[in-house]
Order: C-alpha cells, then sequence, then structure tokens
C-alpha cells in the first residue's frame, strides 16, 4: 500500500492563524492530526500546537502489542493532550489561560490495510471511496445535535447563527466528549481521506468536494480546488482554513489510481 498526501493552512481572513497540523511516518505506520485553536488574542495557537505536538509524540512509539492503532488508543492519544493543554493553562495567567482546540487524528497501517480515527469539536475527517463518502466523523456542536434531532437540515448547518456553538473542545477539565472508531477501517485502494477544519468545510459543501476529487489527479490538486472555493465563497474575514488529503493506492506498476466520479456509482 502506497499513501500519497498533500497538506495546506491559510489564516484566511484573519490576522493570525491558530490551526496547526502535522503528520509522521514510518515504513509501516502514517499519523495525521489537524487541530483547530480557539481561545482569542492567540491562545489558539499555543492549544492548536500543544495537540499536534503531543499526540505525535505519543504515538510515534506504540508496541507491537498496540498495533494496528485502533480508534480507543487514538482517544487516549487525544485526553493525553487534552491533559498537557490543562497543564499549559495552568501554568499561565494571561490568556493562554481559556485557549482551547478541537482535533481530528487519523492513523493509518500500511501492513494491515486498516485506518483509525479519534476526533473532538467540530474538526472534520471524510473518507471517499468510489466517489461517495463512505464515513464522515460527527461534529460535537449545537447545530449537529439539531441535524439529529430534525430540527435542522444538515444543508443549514453551515450557515445557522448558532453554528460555532461547539460541546467539546481540547483544554476542558469537565466531562470531555472525545469520539473514537469502534475498533480499525479496512482501507481499500483509491480510498481518499481528507482531515480539515470549519473554517474550509463551510465553505466547500460535499457535493463539491466529491467532485472535485474526481477531478483532481493528485492530492495537491484537490486541496488547491478547494481553498480556491474558498476564497471565491467565504466572509472577508473568514476563519483560518486547514487540511490534509491522504490517498491510497496500491502497487504503481499495476494499479491507476483515479477516483472514481459520483455519477458513475450504480
Amino acid at each position: 500500500m502506497q499513501l500519497v498526501t498533500a497538506s495546506l493552512t491559510d489564516p484566511g481572513g484573519r490576522s493570525r492563524n491558530e490551526d496547526s497540523f502535522g503528520d509522521w511516518s514510518s515504513e509501516r505506520l502514517y499519523y495525521c492530526v489537524v487541530a483547530d485553536g480557539a481561545g482569542g488574542h492567540g491562545g489558539g495557537d499555543t492549544a492548536s500546537r500543544i495537540v499536534v505536538d503531543s499526540v505525535l509524540a505519543d504515538l510515534r512509539y506504540l508496541t507491537v502489542a498496540e498495533l494496528p492503532p485502533t480508534g480507543e488508543r487514538l482517544v487516549s492519544a487525544l485526553v493525553h493532550a487534552n491533559e498537557n493543554i490543562l497543564e499549559e493553562q495552568s501554568r499561565s495567567s494571561g490568556h493562554e489561560k481559556d485557549m482551547r482546540s478541537t482535533a481530528v487524528l487519523l492513523a493509518i497501517d500500511r501492513e494491515c490495510r486498516t485506518a483509525a480515527w479519534a476526533h473532538c469539536g467540530d474538526t472534520r475527517l471524510y473518507c471517499f471511496r468510489q466517489g461517495g463518502i463512505h464515513a464522515q466523523t460527527r461534529d460535537h456542536s449545537m447545530v449537529q445535535e439539531m441535524v439529529d434531532a430534525q430540527l435542522l437540515l444538515a444543508q443549514e448547518m453551515r450557515h445557522h447563527p448558532r453554528r460555532n456553538v461547539l460541546y467539546a473542545a481540547l483544554g476542558t477539565r469537565d466531562q470531555l466528549d472525545i469520539a473514537g472508531l469502534d475498533g480499525t477501517f479496512p482501507v481499500l485502494d483509491g480510498d481518499a481521506f481528507l482531515v480539515c477544519t470549519d473554517g474550509l468545510w463551510e465553505y466547500a459543501e460535499e457535493d463539491f468536494i466529491a467532485d472535485a476529487l474526481a477531478s483532481a489527479d493528485t492530492p495537491a490538486a484537490w486541496l488547491d480546488a478547494l481553498a480556491a472555493q474558498v476564497r471565491a465563497t467565504a466572509r472577508v474575514n473568514h476563519d483560518n482554513y486547514t487540511a490534509v488529503a491522504v490517498w491510497v493506492r496500491g502497487d504503481p506498476e499495476t494499479t491507476v489510481f483515479k477516483p472514481t466520479p459520483v455519477s458513475a456509482q450504480v
């Protein structure tokens, strides 16, 4: 199994970029994490960087007994990141006392051909298979609860006035909701993962993301198309946006990777 990746981050219409991302790869394992900081006046960038550094340091030293990585193990890595943010809060007397961060963590085991993920907040993971969404994280937000209760249509959540009200974020001392995949997820050649902050998905709806995937020749081209959509449709002072794209492909000598368009699905 081969993985082809690309990433982008942009401050958007803000003076400060409080998003962070990072990845790490060995011959067998691949990890990526995207975090969206909040807290104002710069505290968010500290929180999101703590998440990325903590998670990648934690997972680099998994034992053989812990492989392949599971959703439950990734949840524990985010719990540890939350503890590290709380520790930094306790040492601060300024704006960092209130810093928070959302996050998504993706792990892929090339040897077992499995993936796992965990998340907190409204930073999202999508898995596209044969042109359509095969898996997607569920936001920890007020508008998601409204959609689940059939009080709001899914297509209306992006522009609802309470869209930014979150029920979970790292940097919380009270009971914290971190969601993880149950076990592992079988990965197929041709799968495409997108991990992104709300600054991107707010302006790139799922149909557009799928169409852009079908038209892209590389993960970088896919992200370029999504970034262009944000720039074309976002408000003047729109949020930072960050994304990591991961395409799964087989032996390059025998496999030609091209996502299947949505229209080709049966």
